[in-house]
């Protein structure tokens, strides 16, 4: 019977760790897509940004 106790929780702990990996993950997996959006916003308002320049700059005669 003590066995059998200590065999139940074993598996409990391991379905227990296995259910916090899964939610971590999927912590993770938020996260980085946030971070993918965010690096998107960024990568977008700096070749905007480069191109008014770089239009700005021809404009003067590079000057």
């Amino acid at each position: 019977m003590p066995q059998q106790h200590e065999q139940r929780s074993a598996e409990q702990q391991a379905a227990e760790q296995g259910n916090e990996n899964a939610r971590v993950q999927s912590n993770v997996d938020a996260q980085v897509d946030d971070l993918d959006a965010l690096l998107d916003d960024i990568e977008s308002t700096l070749e905007t940004n480069a191109e008014e320049y770089v239009n700005r700059f021809v404009q003067k005669g590079g000057e």
